[in-house]
C-alpha cells in the first residue's frame, strides 16, 4: 500500500488543528499552539502535564500536537505551518532541529504569531523567550559521575540522539568535556545517533558487539537511555556496564533502583512546559517577560532515588492529562 503523501498529511492536520481552534475560539478562550518534538516518552508527557496546567490557571487552551516519529523535522514545520494558518495566538515549541526550524518561527513572526521556544535552543532572534534546562552542564554532571563510577580509567561510549538537536547536542559536547578531564579514559566510539527507542536499541545492540569489553555509556535523553537499557539486558549486561542517562521516566527509574543504571540526570519537565506557557500568555497580555530562563538539574543515582525531590523528576506527575 502507498503512504500518504507529506502534502495529504499537512492538509489532514490542518484540518484537524482549524477544526479544533475554532471550537475553542467558540469558547471564548485564546489558543495556544504547543509542539513537541514528539509525544510517546514520558518526557513530553510531563511536558504537556504541565503545559495544561498553567493553560487552566491562566484560562487559555492548548492545542498539543507532536511529530511521529520523534525527531521528524519536516512533520515539526508542517505543523508549525498548520497552527499558523489555523489562527492560534501563540507557539510554544521545542524545536527539533535549531535550523531547520529557524525560518518556519520567523514565518510565524512574520504572521502576528509569537513563538516561545522550550526544551532545545533554536537559530535566531525571532522567537520571544526561551526556556530550557542548562544542557551543557547536564552533560558535564553525567561525564563527571561515570568518570568517578569508573575510578578515572576505562573505555566508554557515547550513544548521541540526533544531529541538529540543540538540546542533546549540548549534552553530549558537555560529556565529553568532562571525560577530557580523565586521562585514563578511553572514548571507543562517540559518533552514532539512535533517534527513537526501538533505534537506539537496535544501535546499542550493535555496539555492544563492537565493544563487547565497554566498561561505561552515556546517553543524552530519555529515548537514547531507554533503547540502550534495553540492548544491555537483552545481551545480559545490565548493571555489569556502568550506565548514565538522561531523563526520567518509569521504565529508567525502574532500571536505576535495579541497580541497571548507575546515574540519571534529571531535568524538570513539567516546569518546563508550565513555564513555556506562562511566558507566552505573559507576552500576550503585555507584561513583562524574562527573555531566557534556565529550570533545575538533579543527579539521581540508586543512593538517593527515594528522596522526595529526586523521586518528582523521576516519575513527574502526569495527572493533568487525565
Amino acid at each position: 500500500m502507498r503512504k500518504p503523501s507529506s502534502l495529504v498529511i499537512s492538509s489532514c492536520l490542518l484540518w484537524l488543528c482549524l477544526a479544533a481552534c475554532t471550537k475553542s475560539g467558540a469558547a471564548g478562550k485564546p489558543v495556544i499552539a504547543v509542539i513537541p518534538k514528539g509525544t510517546l516518552n514520558e518526557y513530553w508527557k510531563s511536558i504537556h502535564a504541565g503545559a495544561e496546567q498553567a493553560a487552566k490557571a491562566a484560562g487559555v487552551e492548548i492545542q498539543w500536537n507532536g511529530p511521529q516519529p520523534e525527531g521528524d523535522r519536516e512533520a515539526q514545520i508542517h505543523l508549525v505551518q498548520n497552527f499558523i494558518s489555523a489562527g492560534v495566538k501563540g507557539i510554544v515549541l521545542a524545536p527539533i532541529d535549531e535550523r531547520a526550524l529557524a525560518a518556519v518561527v520567523a514565518e510565524a513572526k512574520a504572521a502576528g504569531v509569537p513563538t516561545v521556544v522550550i526544551d532545545s535552543a533554536l537559530a535566531g532572534d525571532a522567537h520571544v523567550a526561551f526556556i530550557a534546562t542548562d544542557n551543557r552542564q547536564g552533560g558535564e554532571l553525567g561525564g563527571d559521575h561515570l568518570a568517578k563510577l569508573l575510578d578515572g580509567k576505562g573505555k566508554v561510549l557515547l550513544l548521541r540522539f540526533q544531529q541538529g538537536s540543540a538540546s542533546t547536542t549540548a549534552r553530549e559536547a558537555g560529556f565529553l568535556t568532562a571525560m577530557a578531564r580523565y586521562p585514563g579514559i578511553t572514548i571507543v566510539s562517540q559518533e552514532q545517533y539512535a533517534g527513537d527507542t526501538e533505534k537506539a536499541r537496535q544501535v546499542a545492540e550493535s555496539l555492544l558487539i563492537a565493544q563487547p569489553d565497554i566498561d561505561g555509556v552515556f546517553c543524552p535523553n530519555e529515548s537514547t537511555t531507554h533503547g540502550f537499557l534495553l540492548a544491555l539486558q537483552s545481551a545480559g549486561k545490565a548493571g555489569k556496564v556502568k550506565f548514565v542517562g538522561f531523563d526520567g521516566s518509569k521504565p529508567l527509574a525502574d532500571g536505576l533502583r535495579s541497580g541497571y543504571l548507575h546515574g540519571i540526570v534529571l531535568q524538570d519537565p513539567v516546569l518546563m512546559g508550565r513555564r513555556g506557557v506562562e511566558a507566552m500568555v505573559a507576552h500576550l497580555r503585555g507584561e513583562p517577560l524574562v527573555r531566557v530562563q534556565t529550570t533545575d538539574l538533579v543527579l539521581a543515582t540508586p543512593e538517593n532515588a527515594q528522596e522526595k525531590r529526586v523521586h518528582e523528576l523521576l516519575e513527574p506527575d502526569t495527572s493533568a492529562l487525565k
